[in-house]
């Protein structure tokens, strides 16, 4: 009878090991969602202060570590009070004060180039269930509103006003820096200075609810003459619909009550509850970052909002017919 073979496990020697790990974890920290890699001030001033620090924390592992192999393993003999005294001296107190306090010393020495004074947009933004109102402050004193993204300028430092209706909510986009939390009935500022251009994904970093998960935004950093183009353009009130399904859609949206939470700039939409829907059709995503702007991701999101967004308050129009949602995902998609 033929012996029955085993297959023999792999296992790889510590160095291939630990390399293999530090690949595997590395490997996560690309992408727009990243803290690793920054595409601001802020985000590549906390991303020193990681590497500073895990350097700081490695150096104290293996002096701890170092110390007490050395006393255990290489050293078992008994040791003299004197040197005894010593180790703990300059081993369990001198080098991990000295250490501790040159760390934190450096914290605290790039804390006012994270709190420098914004020299750009004013931007109000509230955290709602669960969706984002974004509100630009313009230097004539109106107001420019839309939701679920933010747009920024490269090379200026744009200035957040945070607040939150019901509970607390927490601001952040890792790639551009730190997080905020958001408390209802108190405004926190913060500033944010991005200098690549391009498209990042922010979050909501505090439980919040059931759709917490799905509270995602876009973060787009501009040339400075785009952002303006856009802004401009975010201000004009809504474009007329340009095919004949469109316009049925638009009469479905008034007559379905839809204006009395959502706002339609130029339209006798002009609710408050809902995000503004001005410009819709423009933005990077629909409903917080759960789907994307086609007429087809519309038009589930109106059929059934709870299906994709668990607690949603936006009821279902169920009760339409699909030529009737299709109409008004038609409408939505337009609104550019």
């Amino acid at each position: 009878m033929p012996r029955e073979t085993r297959a023999r496990p792999i296992f790889l020697p510590g160095p291939s090991r630990l390399a293999l790990l530090s690949f595997l974890l590395l490997a996560a920290c690309e992408g727009r969602q990243s803290a690793l890699v920054p595409g601001g001030e802020d985000a590549r001033i906390l991303g020193d202060l990681f590497w500073v620090m895990l350097a700081g924390a490695v150096v104290l592992w293996f002096g701890m570590n170092g110390l007490f192999y050395w006393a255990t393993r290489r050293s078992p003999a008994a040791h003299s009070q004197r040197i005894a005294n010593w180790l703990v001296i300059l081993g369990g107190i001198a080098f991990p004060t000295v250490t501790l306090s040159a760390l934190l010393v450096y914290g605290l020495s790039i804390m006012p180039d994270l709190r420098a004074t914004g020299d750009g947009p004013v931007i109000r933004v509230t955290g709602e269930q669960w969706w984002w109102r974004v509100e630009y402050q313009r230097e004539d004193g109106s107001t420019v509103t839309t939701a679920n993204e933010i747009r920024l300028p490269a090379g200026v430092r744009s200035t957040f006003l945070l607040d939150s209706k019901e509970v607390i909510h927490s601001f952040w986009v890792p790639s551009l820096g730190g997080k905020m939390d958001m408390f209802p009935g108190r405004v926190n500022e913060m500033t944010l200075g991005p200098e690549r251009p391009g498209i990042y994904r922010g979050q909501c970093a505090e439980f919040c609810g059931e759709s917490h998960a799905w509270m995602a935004f876009e973060a787009e950093v501009m040339e400075p003459e785009a952002f303006e183009a856009w802004l401009a353009a975010e201000a004009a009130p809504a474009v007329t619909p340009a095919s004949a399904e469109a316009a049925r859609g638009a009469a479905l949206f008034l007559s379905q009550g839809c204006g009395a939470c959502h706002a339609v700039r130029g339209t006798p939409a002009v609710g408050r509850v809902g995000p503004d829907l001005t410009h819709v059709g423009s933005r990077h995503s629909l409903a917080a970052g759960r789907l994307g702007t086609s007429t087809e991701d519309f038009a589930k999101w109106v059929a059934n909002p709870g299906a994709w967004k668990p607690g949603a308050e936006m009821p279902a129009y169920d009760h339409l017919t699909g030529e009737q949602i299709d109409a008004i995902a038609a409408y939505l998609e337009g609104l550019e």
